[in-house]
């Protein structure tokens, strides 16, 4: 298990950078910054407060940059006293087992997918709903204004903290089987999807077999051949090398995914007040960091996964797939319809 500590992860955060945008492998150019961590843990005060901060990702993915950023400026806004540690690869849990510990206490942070939330404050399903922002722009000026304020008060309600929307990103099809490029070519494939009503509505809306699943176990399903294929940002399709059991990605973009840095709410209101404001402040511009990572490196990201051998198909009739999950939104319309109505609202200013 690997913790990224204090210093080091600025340190790590620029070599990420560079190894994304620059299309070499990310793994090793970080590999020196990721030895190191275990040296800077023994710097840290005796007296410091350890927050232990969990994600399912890998080294390489944009919530370590967005959790390194968060934690370099913790510490540095603390003075020390306070110090983050990371823990990446599922370590502490799946996405759903790490929101429930948070619930309980037992653990003090993660950077969770919006898709699990579902399970836990209903209403966070409209963020789901299937081409709901055209852009990135929309999608931002609606989380980061009232409306994703509001949605993290009802977090609240169940001893869970928002701290800030970084990015998963719009989401894209991938699978080993056959080039998608019509609603037709969805038919008979077997896609992994987050364990989310919302989700699994809209790809059977789509005419495909959706198969609810954890992120860990469907990367083993991927390459025994189990499933066909997936749905994620391409910034997911990279840091994982998808291309190893998969030669097929529709630019769908289907679903905005955010990524909630989430903490427990005992831990948050055990914190002193000024401390409180350090954490909120630094979650939101570890959040635009990440999101500005993403955009300047998904080009590139998207070339090195292009010279790999997939065969990525932009043009598609969209109009026909918004057109085709109509039955979502006939389903979570009446759930939805006041947030539906406020984000319109928003977008319409």
């Amino acid at each position: 298990m690997k913790k990224y500590v204090g210093k080091v992860a600025a340190v790590m955060a620029m070599t990420m950078v560079l190894s994304a945008c620059g299309g070499s492998s990310a793994t090793e150019s970080a590999a020196p910054a990721a030895d190191s961590s275990s040296d800077a843990a023994t710097e840290v005060a005796a007296d410091a407060v350890v927050i232990k901060l969990g994600t399912t990702v890998n080294e390489e993915d944009s919530f370590q940059v967005a959790a390194e950023k968060f934690a370099e400026i913790v510490e540095a806004e603390t003075n020390g006293a306070y110090v983050v540690e990371i823990y990446p690869n599922g370590t502490l849990g799946d996405e759903r087992t790490m929101l429930e510990s948070m619930q309980m206490g037992t653990l003090d942070m993660g950077i969770i997918t919006s898709g699990p939330f579902v399970n836990f404050v209903p209403e966070m399903g409209v963020l789901d709903m299937p081409f709901l922002f055209a852009s990135n722009e929309e999608a931002y000026k609606v989380l980061d204004g009232e409306v994703g304020q509001e949605l993290f008060g009802l977090m609240e309600g169940v001893n869970l903290k928002g701290l800030s929307y970084a990015e998963r990103g719009f989401r894209n099809l991938t699978n080993s089987k056959k080039a998608v490029e019509s609603l037709d070519d969805l038919s008979g494939l077997k896609i992994r999807v987050m364990e989310n009503e919302v989700y699994l509505s809209t790809f059977e809306s789509l005419g495909v077999n959706a198969v609810p699943m954890a992120w860990s176990e469907a990367l083993t399903a991927l390459q025994q051949g189990t499933i066909d294929g997936q749905e994620n940002p391409v910034n997911v399709i990279y840091s994982y090398k998808l291309w190893e059991s998969q030669d097929q990605l529709t630019m769908t973009r289907h679903t905005y995914a955010s990524a909630i840095m989430t903490m427990s709410l005992a831990k948050f209101n055990s914190l002193p007040e000024d401390v409180q404001t350090i954490f909120e402040d630094a979650a939101q511009e570890a959040a635009e960091y990440e999101r500005q990572w993403i955009a300047d490196g998904e080009a590139e990201m998207l070339a090195e996964i292009i010279a790999n051998g997939v065969t990525v198909i932009e043009d598609i009739d969209m109009d026909a797939f918004k057109a085709a999950v109509q039955p979502t939104y006939d389903a979570y319309g009446a759930e939805y319809a006041d947030w539906m109505a406020k984000i319109e609202a928003v977008l319409a200013e």
